[in-house]
Protein backbone atom coordinates (compact mmCIF):
# COMPACT_ATOMS: atom_id res chain seq x y z
CA UNK A 1 0.00 0.00 0.00
CA UNK A 2 1.65 3.62 -0.99
CA UNK A 3 1.81 6.09 1.40
CA UNK A 4 -0.36 9.12 0.80
CA UNK A 5 1.35 13.00 1.03
CA UNK A 6 -0.81 16.12 2.86
CA UNK A 7 -1.68 18.32 -0.02
CA UNK A 8 -0.17 21.83 0.96
CA UNK A 9 -2.70 23.83 2.93
CA UNK A 10 -3.45 27.47 1.95
CA UNK A 11 -2.08 28.45 5.36
CA UNK A 12 1.07 26.84 4.22
CA UNK A 13 1.08 29.16 1.10
CA UNK A 14 0.30 31.94 3.05
CA UNK A 15 3.05 31.41 5.05
CA UNK A 16 5.44 31.17 2.54
CA UNK A 17 4.50 34.23 0.95
CA UNK A 18 4.40 36.24 3.94
CA UNK A 19 7.78 35.40 4.40
CA UNK A 20 9.35 36.58 1.13
CA UNK A 21 6.88 39.78 1.58
CA UNK A 22 9.17 40.16 5.16
CA UNK A 23 12.60 39.24 3.68
CA UNK A 24 12.15 41.94 0.89
CA UNK A 25 10.35 44.51 3.00
CA UNK A 26 13.18 44.34 5.50
CA UNK A 27 16.23 44.17 3.24
CA UNK A 28 13.93 47.37 0.85
CA UNK A 29 13.77 49.39 4.46
CA UNK A 30 17.43 48.50 5.52
CA UNK A 31 18.62 50.25 1.69
CA UNK A 32 16.52 52.98 2.15
CA UNK A 33 17.60 54.07 5.22
CA UNK A 34 21.96 53.84 4.11
CA UNK A 35 21.11 55.56 1.20
CA UNK A 36 18.58 58.76 3.50
CA UNK A 37 21.70 58.23 6.02
CA UNK A 38 24.84 57.96 4.32
CA UNK A 39 25.94 61.20 5.08
CA UNK A 40 25.34 60.88 8.93
CA UNK A 41 27.82 57.15 8.62
CA UNK A 42 30.81 60.15 8.07
CA UNK A 43 32.16 59.57 11.52
CA UNK A 44 33.20 55.28 10.23
CA UNK A 45 36.22 54.70 8.20
CA UNK A 46 35.54 56.54 4.94
CA UNK A 47 36.79 52.99 3.38
CA UNK A 48 34.38 50.89 4.90
CA UNK A 49 31.61 52.77 4.51
CA UNK A 50 32.19 53.21 0.42
CA UNK A 51 33.99 49.42 -0.18
CA UNK A 52 32.34 47.75 2.31
CA UNK A 53 28.21 48.91 3.06
CA UNK A 54 26.93 50.38 0.53
CA UNK A 55 28.17 48.30 -2.07
CA UNK A 56 26.85 45.00 -0.09
CA UNK A 57 23.75 46.44 0.47
CA UNK A 58 23.64 47.29 -2.97
CA UNK A 59 24.21 43.65 -4.06
CA UNK A 60 21.78 42.24 -1.34
CA UNK A 61 18.85 44.72 -2.78
CA UNK A 62 20.14 43.61 -6.20
CA UNK A 63 20.02 39.56 -5.06
CA UNK A 64 16.17 40.52 -3.60
CA UNK A 65 14.69 41.75 -6.75
CA UNK A 66 15.91 38.86 -9.14
CA UNK A 67 14.51 36.55 -6.39
CA UNK A 68 11.38 38.60 -6.59
CA UNK A 69 11.05 38.24 -9.95
CA UNK A 70 11.37 34.58 -9.78
CA UNK A 71 8.12 34.49 -7.30
CA UNK A 72 5.70 36.20 -10.36
CA UNK A 73 6.34 32.48 -11.49
CA UNK A 74 3.94 31.36 -9.16
CA UNK A 75 1.05 33.85 -9.91
CA UNK A 76 -0.51 31.39 -12.31
CA UNK A 77 -0.91 28.49 -10.04
CA UNK A 78 -0.97 29.82 -6.52
CA UNK A 79 -2.01 33.52 -7.07
CA UNK A 80 -1.21 37.30 -7.01
CA UNK A 81 -0.01 36.95 -3.50
CA UNK A 82 3.26 36.06 -4.80
CA UNK A 83 3.44 39.40 -6.88
CA UNK A 84 3.91 41.18 -3.59
CA UNK A 85 7.45 40.73 -3.23
CA UNK A 86 8.22 42.05 -6.67
CA UNK A 87 6.48 44.93 -5.79
CA UNK A 88 7.92 45.78 -2.44
CA UNK A 89 11.31 46.00 -4.39
CA UNK A 90 9.76 48.39 -7.11
CA UNK A 91 8.00 50.16 -4.96
CA UNK A 92 11.82 50.50 -3.15
CA UNK A 93 13.74 51.14 -6.36
CA UNK A 94 11.35 54.04 -7.83
CA UNK A 95 12.10 55.79 -3.96
CA UNK A 96 15.84 54.95 -4.44
CA UNK A 97 15.49 56.61 -7.82
CA UNK A 98 13.44 59.06 -7.75
CA UNK A 99 12.72 60.74 -4.50
CA UNK A 100 15.64 63.52 -2.87
CA UNK A 101 16.23 61.88 0.03
CA UNK A 102 19.50 62.66 1.36
CA UNK A 103 18.07 66.30 0.58
CA UNK A 104 15.58 65.90 2.33
CA UNK A 105 18.25 64.79 5.14
CA UNK A 106 20.70 67.43 4.64
CA UNK A 107 17.67 69.90 4.86
CA UNK A 108 16.82 68.24 8.24
CA UNK A 109 20.28 67.94 9.70
CA UNK A 110 21.41 71.99 8.33
CA UNK A 111 18.08 73.48 10.65
CA UNK A 112 18.22 70.98 13.41
CA UNK A 113 22.41 72.11 13.96
CA UNK A 114 22.31 75.83 12.72
CA UNK A 115 21.93 76.95 15.91
CA UNK A 116 24.97 75.37 17.11
CA UNK A 117 26.78 75.87 14.05
CA UNK A 118 26.20 79.72 14.39
CA UNK A 119 27.44 79.82 17.97
CA UNK A 120 30.39 78.29 16.75
CA UNK A 121 31.04 80.44 13.85
CA UNK A 122 30.86 83.44 16.41
CA UNK A 123 33.27 81.89 18.95
CA UNK A 124 35.79 81.54 16.07
CA UNK A 125 34.63 85.39 14.46
CA UNK A 126 35.82 86.13 18.22
CA UNK A 127 39.21 84.34 18.36
CA UNK A 128 38.14 81.87 21.00
CA UNK A 129 38.17 79.11 18.66
CA UNK A 130 41.46 78.46 16.73
CA UNK A 131 42.98 76.12 15.06
CA UNK A 132 44.18 73.90 17.68
CA UNK A 133 45.42 70.36 15.21
CA UNK A 134 49.51 70.36 14.55
CA UNK A 135 49.52 68.80 11.55
CA UNK A 136 46.58 70.96 9.81
CA UNK A 137 46.62 74.56 10.15
CA UNK A 138 42.96 75.16 9.11
CA UNK A 139 41.37 72.28 11.03
CA UNK A 140 39.30 72.59 14.84
CA UNK A 141 39.10 69.77 16.88
CA UNK A 142 35.78 70.81 18.79
CA UNK A 143 35.79 67.79 20.58
CA UNK A 144 33.23 65.77 23.05
CA UNK A 145 32.67 68.73 25.22
CA UNK A 146 30.60 70.54 22.43
CA UNK A 147 27.58 70.07 20.27
CA UNK A 148 28.48 67.23 17.63
CA UNK A 149 27.77 69.59 14.35
CA UNK A 150 30.51 67.71 11.74
CA UNK A 151 31.95 65.28 10.77
CA UNK A 152 34.72 63.68 13.61
CA UNK A 153 33.29 67.45 15.44
CA UNK A 154 36.62 68.70 12.87
CA UNK A 155 35.56 72.03 11.48
CA UNK A 156 37.75 73.67 8.61
CA UNK A 157 38.74 77.21 8.55
CA UNK A 158 39.37 79.76 6.55
CA UNK A 159 40.71 83.33 7.75
CA UNK A 160 40.41 85.77 4.60
CA UNK A 161 40.37 89.56 4.24
CA UNK A 162 36.70 89.81 4.16
CA UNK A 163 36.07 87.42 7.30
CA UNK A 164 35.71 84.02 8.51
CA UNK A 165 35.22 80.59 6.31
CA UNK A 166 33.76 78.13 8.30
CA UNK A 167 33.18 74.54 6.73
CA UNK A 168 30.84 71.63 8.61
CA UNK A 169 31.34 68.75 7.09
CA UNK A 170 28.94 66.38 6.81
CA UNK A 171 31.51 63.87 5.11
CA UNK A 172 35.06 62.98 4.25
CA UNK A 173 35.84 60.61 1.83
CA UNK A 174 39.33 59.15 -0.12
CA UNK A 175 41.48 61.58 -1.81
CA UNK A 176 41.06 64.60 0.49
CA UNK A 177 37.49 64.38 -1.14
CA UNK A 178 34.48 65.97 1.26
CA UNK A 179 31.00 67.14 1.92
CA UNK A 180 29.42 70.02 3.67
CA UNK A 181 27.76 73.42 5.06
CA UNK A 182 30.46 76.14 4.17
CA UNK A 183 29.28 79.27 6.14
CA UNK A 184 30.82 82.02 4.56
CA UNK A 185 31.36 85.74 6.32
CA UNK A 186 28.48 88.67 4.89
CA UNK A 187 28.85 89.24 1.67
CA UNK A 188 31.45 86.49 0.61
CA UNK A 189 32.08 84.09 -2.66
CA UNK A 190 31.88 80.28 -1.30
CA UNK A 191 34.48 79.64 -4.36
CA UNK A 192 36.96 81.66 -2.42
CA UNK A 193 37.03 79.38 0.21
CA UNK A 194 40.66 77.93 0.22
CA UNK A 195 39.69 74.32 -0.49
CA UNK A 196 38.69 75.74 -3.66
CA UNK A 197 41.97 77.38 -5.26
CA UNK A 198 42.75 74.73 -7.33
CA UNK A 199 39.56 73.90 -8.87
CA UNK A 200 36.11 74.37 -8.20
CA UNK A 201 33.33 73.06 -6.12
CA UNK A 202 31.65 70.30 -7.80
CA UNK A 203 28.38 70.83 -5.89
CA UNK A 204 27.40 74.64 -4.55
CA UNK A 205 23.71 75.17 -2.82
CA UNK A 206 22.50 77.91 -1.39
CA UNK A 207 20.81 76.96 2.45
CA UNK A 208 20.11 80.10 3.89
CA UNK A 209 22.20 83.59 4.23
CA UNK A 210 25.47 83.51 4.20
CA UNK A 211 25.50 78.73 3.80
CA UNK A 212 25.88 76.81 1.28
CA UNK A 213 25.97 73.35 0.96
CA UNK A 214 29.64 72.49 -0.61
CA UNK A 215 31.62 69.78 -2.41
CA UNK A 216 34.50 69.28 -4.04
Amino acid sequence: MSESYPEPTAAAARRSVRGGVVAATAISVLTVLIATFEFSMADWPSSFVLLGILPLTALLFFACCVWSATQLLRIRNEGVKFASPFLVCALTLALLLYAPLQQVYLQRDFYWHRADRERIVARVEAGELKPNVEADENLIALGDAEPHVSAGNDIVVDQADEGSYVLFLTSRGLKHSFTGFLRVPPGGDPKKFFEFDDKPPTQLEPYGKDWYFVAN
